[in-house]
């Protein structure tokens, strides 16, 4: 009996085993069925033709193509404002004055320095100043007719001693006034020519130059002082008001040529090697939306540098802006159109797909995917040019809205 108890244990454990196995193969195949027969949602898009632009899209700042900055020369007050900021000027106009009293007792100083050093130079010249000249001439007059009556008396003795006039001692007394006189007329002749000694002419000399270049410098301050437009154009910047204070240094007002501007713009280090010269730009300012300002590529980053968190190329080129609209220093989007194809057939970057073998979309033929391999070209943020390998007017799956993955022959419904 304890035998016959035992076979039907194990008997009834088979069997369960065999019911478990059976009811677990039959899920397997109900649900292969059940999917094999689903029918995904997906969204799909249709092959047509467009104008697809590739773009890279990066921010600016507008510059000064010329530019002018005024800066007090010197510590003092706003004397008047003749223009506002703003105005629209015209080349050698006022438009500023700064207080320039001290600078133009500089200027007269300097002037005095010059006169009185080139009276130095005009004394030296001359052996002398007036009086001292006119002292020596009479000098010379006197001791050069001492010397003369000397030189006769001299001559007359000689004749008498041939004649046995005069004595020896007479002719020899004689000999020594006329050497005397001789000497005493050389002397003040070298005195009229050496009446200064090098280091005193060249010290005067110096005098001379340094006092002309402080009379420059104090005409080049004045001339600061008084603050004139060097061209047409727009003062931008007037950050002073009449009667201030400024410093030296400080600036006092800016001037532009605003008719055309520059625009710097900071491409991102992976977009650079799209850039080439020639290519279109269009430049935004969110103060005027809508508005778009055309340029053209004209430089290609030749290094990369960090701003901020960014390493960027510098490109930089120039706009018309003869309505003055943009401002110097604003921040500006900038689009660089890098390329752009007309009338080619396109379909959204969603719908393209990649693997080891090729690129492909998935056509919806009859309700269900079939891979269709492209070529491609240009593409943008949203769109993708197809150059060959499906029609236009196919419709082509995006993705499934169950998050259902598509595969070739799956059963779709294309939902919106």
């Amino acid at each position: 009996m304890a035998v016959e108890g035992t076979q039907s244990g194990i008997f009834g454990r088979r069997n369960w085993l065999a019911w478990t196995a059976g009811i677990v193969v039959a899920i397997v195949l109900l649900a292969a069925f059940m999917s094999r027969g689903e029918v995904v949602p997906v969204q799909a898009a249709t092959v047509q033709r467009s104008t697809i632009r590739s773009v890279v899209s990066t921010n600016g700042k507008v510059e000064p193509l010329r530019n002018f900055e005024a800066h007090a020369p010197m510590g003092t007050t706003v004397r008047e404002l003749l223009v506002k900021e703003g105005a629209h000027v015209k080349k050698a106009q006022l438009l500023l004055r700064l207080e320039d009293a001290d600078a133009r007792s500089q200027l007269a100083r300097a002037q005095a320095q010059i006169q009185a050093s080139q009276a130095d130079l005009s004394a030296i010249e001359s052996g002398g100043n007036r009086e001292e000249v006119l002292s020596l001439q009479a000098e010379l007059v006197k001791a050069r007719t001492e010397r003369d009556a000397a030189g006769r008396n001299l001559k007359a003795l000689r004749r008498l001693r041939e004649e046995g006039a005069a004595s020896p001692a007479e002719v020899n007394d004689a000999q020594g006034q006329f050497e005397r006189a001789d000497a005493e007329l050389k002397m003040l002749q070298q005195k009229q020519r050496q009446r200064y000694s090098p280091p005193e002419i060249a010290r005067t000399e110096s005098q001379k130059n340094e006092a002309r270049a402080s009379y420059a410098a104090a005409q080049e301050t004045v001339r600061q002082l008084n603050v004139r437009a060097p061209f047409d154009g727009e003062v931008y910047s007037l950050p002073v008001h009449q009667g201030a204070y400024v410093n030296a240094g400080d600036l006092v007002l800016e001037e532009a040529d605003l008719s055309h501007v520059l625009v710097r713009a900071f491409v991102d280090e992976p977009d650079i090697g799209h850039l080439a010269p020639g290519q279109r730009i269009e430049v935004n300012w969110d103060a005027l939306p809508g508005r778009v300002w055309p340029g053209t590529v004209s430089t290609v980053p030749s290094n990369v540098k960090l701003r901020g968190t960014r390493n960027v190329g510098e490109t930089t080129f120039v706009i018309d802006n003869h309505d003055f609209k943009l401002l110097p220093n604003v921040n500006v989007s900038v689009t660089i159109v890098t390329g752009e194809h007309a009338d080619v057939l396109s379909v959204p970057r969603e719908a393209v797909r990649q693997d080891d073998i090729a690129t492909y979309v998935y056509q919806i033929v009859n309700d269900a995917l079939q891979r269709r391999e492209i070529k491609t070209s240009i593409s943008n943020l949203t769109q993708v040019e197809v150059t060959s390998g499906i029609a236009q007017g196919a419709q082509v799956a995006l993705a499934s809205t169950n998050s259902k993955p598509l595969h070739e022959g799956l059963a779709v419904k294309v939902v919106h």
